[in-house]
């Protein structure tokens, strides 16, 4: 909807002092100065006004009529990197000193940025926060003047997929999920030699010459052969779900970095809160994780419903990824939601802090001090994995700010 208003706060007081200085001085000779003075300034503001309306309906006409140029919204955005969007303008030469910007107005927490590209055309670059997943995007688009008078305003809705995944920040590498996605962590002497090569035992008759230690041999002048550890074969299949709830972003990157390092095997399903199904392939399974950052209503827990609809046979473990501050969803996960096999909660953070009390003037004087981030102190953290420790085969807390992998009393892993 255009803006019904065009003046602003500037040219609302430029025409306030106008009309003071026109209505209380009369015609002596500093009475004549300050009413041409007075005169000037209402052209200046009158001329500004008409060429901001008429730039802006003139600009409005020529933006919804033109066709949809968009090439980036099939494909994913990164959060916390410039994107370009593909979406783009020719330059405002109708009027001078008349300029245009927009932002965009859904899906929120997404910021625009205008650069000219070397044909002189402006170009829209977006920096999302958090994942999200929408169908349309809505613009608002400004036509103002270099003064800051004037300006002509309207919205822009287009049907566009928006689809932001959570950033990754230092996460790389999730070893221990795989030991917690299946039974191949710990060595087994009854299990198949299937583990990595970590047994060593001087050399016998029939042992592979390829496993010979041959520099250990050079130095010694002994034979010995490294040799795969026994561990029990890896599960059929993974059922993961990711929890939404205050803070999670964090999760959700590490849900991410589960699914494409391919973390948990091959045979999985995976759901997110706002996902009615559960996924079996990964760009599926990736928009799950985009979509469940609820746009508008939080989402319900879906947890007990994705466990009903997967087919539990053959299914060995279960995991869980959640936010470190998503207490309101640890009442569900105390009962394991009716999952009959091994169940893990995968905890994720945005930075350990140290808890320091602060000083008594400082608690007299000041409020607390709010960590933004999802980050939360190491004592808060290691309270909360006790609350959590008796409902879970395992608990493993990913902190994404640094990629370090902590167990169930914080010591680093």
């Amino acid at each position: 909807m255009a803006g019904l208003f065009p003046l602003t706060a500037r040219g609302l007081v430029v025409l306030v002092c106008v009309a003071l200085a026109l209505r209380l001085f009369g015609y002596g000779a500093m009475d004549l100065m300050v009413f041409a003075l007075g005169v000037c300034a209402l052209v200046i503001l009158l001329g500004c006004l008409f060429s901001v309306v008429i730039c802006g309906l003139v600009l409005q006409r020529r933006i919804q009529g033109a066709p949809d140029r968009e090439t980036g919204g099939s494909r994913a955005f990164e959060a916390g990197f410039p994107n370009e969007t593909g979406f783009s303008l020719p330059p405002v030469g109708l009027l001078p000193l008349v300029r245009l910007q927009w932002s965009w107005q859904y899906p929120d927490r997404v910021e625009s940025r205008i650069r000219t590209a070397p044909d002189d055309r402006l170009e829209e670059e977006i920096t999302p926060r958090e994942r999200c997943l929408s169908s349309r995007v809505t613009r608002r688009f400004e036509v103002s003047d270099v003064l800051g008078l004037c300006r002509y305003s309207w919205r822009l809705r287009r049907d566009r997929e928006c689809y932001v995944l959570p950033r990754i920040n230092t996460l790389n590498k999730l070893p221990l999920l795989h030991s917690l996605a299946a039974e191949d962590g710990l060595p087994r002497q009854s299990g198949e030699p299937v583990g990595d090569r970590m047994e060593i035992r001087p050399y016998v008759a029939g042992d592979s010459v390829r496993d010979i230690l041959w520099k250990n041999y050079a130095r010694t002048r002994q034979l010995n052969v490294r040799l795969r550890e026994r561990s029990v074969a890896q599960g059929q299949r993974i059922l993961a779900y990711l929890l939404s709830g205050p803070d999670d972003e964090a999760a959700a990157a590490v849900a991410r970095m589960a699914l494409e390092s391919g973390a948990l095997g091959e045979d999985w399903q995976f759901s997110a809160d706002g996902t009615e199904t559960p996924c079996g392939e990964i760009d599926s399974a990736l928009r799950a994780v985009a979509r469940s950052r609820a746009l508008g209503q939080p989402h319900s827990p879906g947890l007990e419903r994705f466990l009903a609809q997967v087919d539990q046979r053959g299914a060995s473990h279960c995991i869980v990824f959640a936010g470190a501050k998503a207490l309101a969803a640890s009442g569900a996960l105390r009962h394991g939601g009716g999952f009959r096999g091994r169940f893990s909660l995968v905890l994720a953070t945005d930075g350990l802090e140290e808890s320091r009390r602060p000083p008594r003037w400082r608690r007299w004087l000041l409020r607390p001090e709010q960590r933004p981030g999802g980050g939360g102190s190491r004592s808060e953290l290691l309270v909360l994995c006790r609350q959590l420790r008796g409902a879970h085969a395992s608990i493993m807390l990913v902190d994404r700010a640094t990629g370090i992998c902590y167990d169930d009393n914080l010591r680093r892993i």
